[in-house]
């Protein structure tokens, strides 16, 4: 029988005779998406974003311009179909599609990189080096907006109800003055600060990525994702300047986007860039779906 055994236990069991195994402190984790930038690191994004504004600054303040129409045709068509109570949300979920629309600015700034001088024409017709993977991802990102819209209104009939929107004069009173509209601005911004932050981890990364990189949707977005989660301070401390400065252009009625969007696009590629590094070539085995041949 082998529980007979009388002789020296075996050298390769650590607990054999009572002995304890020395604690070995883990291995170090390889974390190849994590640049420990701190939070400042935002702020010189932002610097970089102007410059390249201010650069041949024609072309991006014609695409702002175009984003401020755009947006205010939006909220005529609301008005006008008499979807006011969609207002709201769907300034709110501006900040969904907003890196969608973007891709004209990461294309200056990455053409400001090599010298490259670009026009407006260049911006809006821009040829993201995935193809057509940018416009799947951006059918996925219409689709998140749409999802935010449906629990928006669902959110609202679950606090006053299925009765009809007061208009825009009345629901700021209901909102601010009743506690069932204290509780609504509670739960709507909780969960539409849920949306916003999923939005902006899977989506900030991945336009730009689309743009400069060879890859696919879901690899895009799950990358993006991913260097979001790695460098969680300063890209919160990034969030909350997109924050702050897109509140900013709505309490200028739109008008700010006109400079404020080309910014913040601008200062996201460049975000994009140190985050991601310059190397794009070794980043071609990152891919979950899309292999090099």
């Amino acid at each position: 029988m082998l529980n007979d055994r009388n002789g020296p236990p075996p050298p390769d069991n650590p607990h054999a005779a009572g002995v304890i195994p020395k604690v070995v402190p883990p291995l170090p984790t390889e974390r190849p998406l994590a640049k420990d930038l701190p939070w400042r690191t935002a702020q010189t994004w932002l610097k970089a974003g102007w410059s390249d504004l201010w650069t041949n600054p024609v072309p991006s303040l014609l695409y702002g311009f175009a984003v401020f129409l755009l947006s205010a045709l939006v909220v005529w068509w609301l008005f006008r179909l008499e979807f006011d109570y969609a207002l709201f949300p769907a300034l709110a979920g501006f900040m969904v599609v907003g890196p969608l629309i973007a891709n004209g600015l990461y294309e200056k700034s990455r053409r400001l990189e090599t010298g490259e001088r670009t026009t407006f024409a260049q911006m809006v017709l821009v040829h993201p080096r995935s193809g057509r993977a940018g416009l799947m991802t951006g059918v996925l990102m219409l689709g998140l907006f749409l999802l935010w819209m449906r629990a928006a209104v669902l959110i609202y009939a679950l606090f006053f109800g299925m009765v009809p929107f007061p208009g825009t004069g009345e629901i700021v009173p209901m909102l601010l003055l009743t506690p069932t509209g204290w509780g609504l601005l509670l739960v709507g911004c909780a969960v539409g600060a849920l949306f916003a932050a999923f939005a902006f981890a899977i989506s900030v990364f991945a336009f730009p990525m689309l743009l400069a990189e060879k890859t696919d949707a879901m690899s895009a977005l799950g990358i993006s994702m991913a260097m979001v989660w790695h460098n969680r301070r300063v890209m919160i401390a990034w969030g909350a300047i997109v924050t702050a400065l897109f509140a900013l252009s709505i309490l200028t009625l739109g008008l700010g986007l006109i400079v404020i969007f080309p910014l913040l696009g601008h200062a996201t590629w460049h975000c994009y860039r140190e985050v991601r590094g310059p190397d794009v070539e070794k980043h071609e085995d990152d891919r979950m779906f899309l292999r090099p041949a």
